[in-house]
């Protein structure tokens, strides 16, 4: 519609519907001010929608200071605290700061992040401790190759600028670090730099469909063994690392949470390497089946006779487990690769769902 063809029917409705475009009318500017209408009007400008998921136990002394952080880099996004049955005054900080604060009763850190994986529904994920140990200006660093589609995990690498070195007063910590991110770099064939770290983003794609099976500590472990299995596009971003304040202590135990983590990483090798694991199995009994069994059948060769019956079992032994064992790993091989594709195939109807929801 030119300029100065404002008038009729069709001029008419628009100042009717939009009063204030009368004055404009006498301006001639009543074009312009149309197509900015229907424009406003027609296109849906989607903001992704950021949930910052907090799980909380006894930390009054930092919390506050997190959530304040976090709202002032993120002030759009909602700002979740899963107060773990903590003794101090953390729910009622939380409460006060204008967190959302949710209670979840059962005890650990893994229960926690399953809980607040099923509850909340946004775009982008952001997981931090509330220890404040993790400084949140880096959270846009995390979140943009998300944002981008660039990643579908991006986790804060402690360990590469060498500030978790210093800064860590636990030194067993950082060795258990270091024996954990070897293990799983040799079974994936990987080159991640910090496995453990508790500061990242997902998107929601890798949220709804990962089934946390951790109960505590361990789920940082988990969580990178499921991306690196179901073939997610990972992302290292290098963090500054703080110690925890003074009067602050740490929830983890050395001993305890690195045997449960060590034995997260033997049962994912388990699940999802059934034929590495279970052929590892059956090569050593095989080897100790030859290393007991060769004097035998040496002896068997030349005298014609077998005087070691013992040994002859026992090799006899090592040779069927270690067949079994083979077999296994085949059997459960066939199985982890059907249980892939029935995830591949339930990833594309989830997508598909997604994608006719946003056009709803």
């Amino acid at each position: 519609m030119p300029n100065g063809t404002y008038g009729g029917v069709r001029g008419e409705k628009f100042t009717k519907n939009y009063p204030l475009l009368d004055h404009f009318v006498e301006k001639n500017y009543i074009y312009d001010i149309i197509v900015v209408v229907i424009n406003k009007k027609s296109r849906k400008v989607k903001m992704d929608k950021i949930a910052v998921l907090i799980p909380c136990y006894n930390e009054e002394l930092t919390i506050e200071k997190v959530i304040k952080d976090f709202k002032k880099e993120l002030p759009d996004a909602d700002i979740y605290v899963y107060n773990n049955n903590s003794k101090d005054k953390t729910e009622e900080i939380a409460r006060k700061n204008g967190a959302i604060v949710v209670n979840e009763y059962k005890q650990g850190k893994g229960n926690v992040v399953r809980s607040q994986f099923r509850d909340i529904d946004a775009d982008i994920y952001v997981i931090v401790d509330g220890d404040d140990t993790y400084p949140a200006e880096f959270v846009h660093k995390l979140i943009e190759p998300v944002k981008n589609g660039q990643a579908d995990m991006v986790t804060g690498d402690r360990l590469s600028n060498g500030t978790y070195k210093i800064e860590n007063k636990r030194p067993f910590h950082e060795f258990g670090n270091k024996m954990v991110k070897k293990a799983i770099n040799v079974l994936f064939n990987a080159d991640l730099k910090d496995i453990m770290t508790g500061y990242r983003a997902f998107n929601k794609r890798f949220i709804k469909n990962m089934p946390v099976l951790s109960t505590k500590f361990e789920i940082e472990t988990e969580m990178s063994l499921y991306a690196l299995d179901k073939k997610y596009i990972i992302k290292e971003i290098p963090i500054d690392y703080r110690d925890r304040q003074e009067g602050s202590s740490s929830k983890l135990s050395t001993v305890s949470d690195g045997i449960k983590v060590i034995k997260t990483i033997i049962r994912m090798f388990k699940d999802y390497k059934p034929f590495k694991f279970f052929g590892a199995i059956s090569l050593t009994f095989f080897i100790f089946g030859l290393l007991v069994g060769v004097p035998v059948l040496v002896e068997f060769f030349k005298t014609e006779y077998i005087t070691k019956v013992p040994s002859a079992i026992l090799a006899t032994g090592f040779m069927g487990l270690a067949a079994v064992s083979l077999q296994c790993g085949i059997i459960l091989d066939t199985i982890t690769r059907q249980h892939r594709e029935d995830y591949e195939l339930n990833l594309l109807r989830y997508e598909q769902i997604e994608k006719n929801n946003n056009k709803k």
